[in-house]
């Protein structure tokens, strides 16, 4: 079995920007150098961005030069623990879950919608961003409801799933012998979770049954008391449809300032709940951190990833500093560099900044899902000689 630790060398990657508006295409070679960038129609679709990259590509390199394509699917239920084969029955099964991340599984599943018309032929798997999780003790995915309830499918899932299986498998580089031990990766960027590994496995995560649980992010609200859902719709009279908008739109980062869910514009405003929704990001991220640890039994190591953990020097240094009393020592110089290690010599938990490659993991089980789909095919046929 193909595992997704093999290296696949990169030829080249692209990006779509302004999905809604007047987008654009962006692309790259495998050194990072532009090849490309070019405008797209008003009022793209998510579905539009992905033929337009995927026809530049078969422009570019070749019609034939596309075998598979690979998806990055959010949620994958209790159905789905690894990475599959998209045929009709698993594109039905995965719209019975869009109203657990509405945010994301439409937009996935209008692309591979998008490839099955323009693209007959050509295998498409399924990656999910849930399946990183699965193997939780039962009791780390489970919530204080009536077992019923559970056993239909509301439980603790978790999400980055696949930013995290691209992290454990890089880890050994960076940590050497303490990336099997007690390991904590902050996946920080527009969506933000936590999760705990230990021997490179999750324990535990901070987001649950859908990708609006746990931290602040950058329109998301986060962990919420569910009785001001109940109060906003009884005190407040706010139907449902209002009640998800406020609490996947409006709030969060952008919520809390007022002015951006932009880190990047929060970080330089001088507006003073600018700065306040940087400190409750910083802090609750410290909270969520000491839970993790508690279910881990210690810590280890302290990963940061994603746009914000990569980038946002004065975010990390925050968090580091709420991070003291587990033994974090934080390198100024080091994390205003951002050097892959930005903890102290000395320090009892070393911390990282690490860049997450969900798109290599995304061609690596695609690849490996194919070979699976060739070894049955032969042995199949093999069957009936």
């Amino acid at each position: 079995m193909f595992t997704c630790s093999e290296y696949l060398p990169l030829l080249g990657h692209g990006k779509v920007e302004g999905i809604g508006h007047n987008g654009y295409l962006s692309a790259f070679d495998h050194a990072g150098m532009p090849l490309l960038e070019t405008a797209l129609t008003a009022n793209l679709t998510h579905a539009d961005g992905l033929y337009a990259l995927i026809k530049w590509v078969q422009e570019t390199v070749g019609p034939g030069v596309i075998v598979a394509v690979g998806h990055r699917i959010v949620h994958g239920g209790l159905s789905f623990s690894s990475p599959a084969l998209i045929n009709d029955d698993t594109l039905a099964q995965l719209e019975k879950l869009i109203p657990l991340a509405p945010l994301h599984q439409p937009h996935n599943l209008a692309g591979v919608r998008m490839c099955s018309d323009r693209f007959p032929g050509v295998p498409q798997v399924a990656c999910f961003d849930t399946a990183f999780h699965r193997g939780q003790a039962e009791i780390a995915q489970q919530f204080a409801l009536p077992r019923h309830l559970m056993n239909a499918g509301i439980r603790r899932y978790g999400f980055h799933g696949l930013s995290y299986e691209s992290i454990a498998s890089v880890l050994p580089t960076y940590l050497g012998e303490t990336a099997s031990g007690k390991v904590v990766v902050a996946h920080l960027g527009n969506g933000v979770s936590m999760c705990a590994l230990h021997n490179a496995t999750s324990i535990a995560t901070t987001m649950s049954f859908t990708a609006l649980d746990g931290l602040p992010m950058g329109t998301r609200c986060g962990s919420l008391d569910p009785a001001v859902v109940l109060y906003l719709m009884d005190e407040k009279n706010m139907d449902s449809a209002m009640v998800a908008d406020l609490l996947y739109h409006q709030s969060g980062l952008l919520g809390v300032s007022g002015v951006s869910n932009d880190m990047r514009q929060l970080l330089a405003s001088s507006n003073p709940q600018a700065k306040e929704a940087v400190e409750l990001f910083a802090y609750r991220i410290g909270r969520e951190l000491g839970s993790l640890a508690a279910a881990l039994g210690g810590l280890d190591a302290l990963v940061f990833t994603g746009g914000i953990g990569e980038h946002a020097v004065p975010v990390r240094e925050l968090i580091c500093r709420h991070a003291a009393w587990l033994g974090v020592q934080i390198d100024l110089s080091a994390n205003a560099h951002n050097r892959p290690c930005i903890s102290a010599e000395g320090s009892a938990v070393s911390a990282w900044v690490i860049h997450t490659d969900e798109e290599r993991v995304i061609a690596q089980h695609t690849r490996a899902v194919l070979i699976d789909k060739g070894a049955a095919e032969l042995n199949h046929t093999k069957g009936k000689e």
